[in-house]
């Protein structure tokens, strides 16, 4: 399910996603299970299309800490290690849980606050998962280049967000 063509087009690629994810959430409510699943089928997609899309180095989620009040814990994702929590408000992925709108961030240097776990990411795009109008989660994903994301990547990730949200426990 994660193999995905070179050569595809950003369109058909989240496409992609969103049918192999339909697939692997049917009798799955697991949120662990699913944005496992789900982290990766972004990091072959990325990793399968034209630069700036390819140069993605990390793809992945956090989720509401159920320990501490607004905070986020590190959840599935692909790339390298990260930071394990995240207040709402800090860095691009604080400002997503925050404001629970997405952040699409063509320079993470010019992000007021911006949190470099990966000093090789340039540009980052965080879309909220919302359940009864409260974020559950984010997906976070970064790119080691500058506008690497745009608003078609947007547009996708907020209607994967969608399908996570009525998907999963959280």
């Amino acid at each position: 399910a994660s193999a995905f063509a070179a050569g595809v087009s950003k369109a058909e690629a989240y496409r992609q996603v969103i049918e192999q994810a339909t697939a692997l959430f049917d009798s799955q409510r697991n949120w662990v299970c699913n944005t496992a699943n789900t982290a990766s089928l972004l990091w072959h997609a990325f990793h399968s299309l034209p630069a700036p899309s390819n140069h993605a180095n990390w793809a992945g989620f956090y989720v509401l800490d159920k320990t501490v009040a607004s905070q986020l814990i590190l959840g599935p994702f692909h790339g390298k290690v990260a930071c394990q929590t995240i207040a709402f408000g800090r860095g691009v992925c604080g400002a997503a849980a925050a404001s629970g709108k997405t952040q699409l961030v063509p320079d993470v240097e010019q992000f007021p606050g911006h949190i470099a776990c990966d000093g090789d990411s340039k540009s980052e795009i965080v879309v909220p998962i919302m359940k009864a109008g409260k974020v559950v989660a984010i997906i976070d994903i970064d790119c080691a280049v500058e506008k690497g994301f745009d608003e078609e990547d947007q547009w996708h990730l907020e209607q994967l967000a969608r399908l996570l949200a009525r998907s999963c426990d959280w």
